[in-house]
């Protein structure tokens, strides 16, 4: 009982933070109340620096999308046993050296599900039905001028590429709209009715739409690509709320330049923040940088969750949501 109250005293709760996930700037105090974090960010030390000289004996690291934790950043942390990210995606995490040091690593798993399949939605009718255009228009003082005419939703056959967790609940939101859905994934799922297409272009010739909902992997960097892009055709749309590089973002550009397809709405990017210039100045894309998860409800969710695969390691018990548990 002594050794198991000496490892979860708050001195040896150590966690250590690069950049600070925005979930933890909402909770930070609530954090800070059961464990202590170091935090990298505050330091003017370079960052390998900085590891070198004050991490290590950190055993636990938590992370944002947006921070990579590479091999060469591992390397410096000689006791790291837990990674927990504030994503589902873990394509920042270098999973292969974790899996080779014995890292635990856990997700935020179904937490933003409901999220990530409302903002594809929203972005979807947002392109169709030209809303946020329209918003620009009236406040460009042009109502009497004549607005180009939208699409509908109803009837659109969509084509999902990753019928996971979320892919399954944009499908059930779009069936609602009286869309017609289909979709792409490795292999087939039986436990779903809807048509399946193991080939992308596939999908995309017989699409009016497609909506990208899977993890980027070495298998799906650039699988929407050229050729998928053309079978989509002039009045297809997409819709990515998955992963930037997902989708080869400058032969996007190109064909809603040249109007190979109708138009995007789009969540996520190849390079972020930056954006394509081009996308800014095109009426027929709408833009969201990245923050579909962000609501008060889901941030209270993920605070919970991250908060308990970190208890759960410090108390020796089974991480809560593991993707790595080794």
């Amino acid at each position: 009982m002594a050794a198991s109250h000496e490892k979860t005293s708050s001195e040896l709760r150590k966690v250590l933070i690069l950049k600070p996930p925005n979930v933890f700037l909402v909770h930070e105090n609530l954090f800070c109340q059961r464990f202590h974090f170091v935090k990298a960010w505050e330091s003017p030390l370079p960052t390998n620096q900085f590891l070198s000289t004050y991490a290590q004996s950190i055993e636990a690291l938590f992370c944002s999308s947006l921070t990579c934790i590479t091999a060469d950043i591992l390397s410096l942390l000689p006791t790291l046993r837990l990674v927990v990210t504030s994503s589902v995606g873990v394509d920042h995490i270098d999973l292969n050296e974790c899996r080779r040091r014995g890292i635990k690593v856990a997700n935020t798993a179904e937490v933003f599900t409901d999220d990530v399949a409302d903002i594809a939605v929203g972005l979807l009718i947002d392109v169709l039905r030209k809303i946020s255009a329209a918003d620009k228009f009236v406040r460009a003082g042009l109502w009497s001028s004549e607005f180009p005419l939208g699409y509908k939703l109803g009837g659109k056959r969509v084509g999902i590429v990753g019928l996971g967790s979320i892919g399954l609940q944009v499908a059930k939101r779009l069936e609602a709209f009286g869309c017609i859905v289909s979709y792409n994934s490795r292999t087939k799922k039986p436990s779903v009715s809807f048509p399946h297409y193991a080939d992308p272009r596939e999908l995309a010739l017989n699409s009016d739409v497609l909506v990208i909902c899977c993890a980027l992997t070495d298998q799906t960097y650039h699988m929407i690509n050229k050729e998928v892009l053309s079978a989509l055709g002039k009045q297809g749309f997409i819709v990515n709320v998955a992963r930037g590089a997902i989708v080869d973002e400058k032969e996007l550009v190109r064909c809603l330049v040249q109007g190979e397809i109708a138009g995007a709405g789009l969540e996520v990017f190849a390079d972020e923040p930056n954006v394509p210039d081009v996308l800014l100045e095109l009426n027929n894309v709408v833009l969201s940088p990245h923050r579909g998860v962000y609501t008060e409800e889901s941030f209270w969710d993920s605070y919970e969750l991250i908060s308990g695969n970190l208890e759960s390691f410090f108390c020796n018990k089974p991480l809560l949501t593991p993707v790595l548990d080794e």
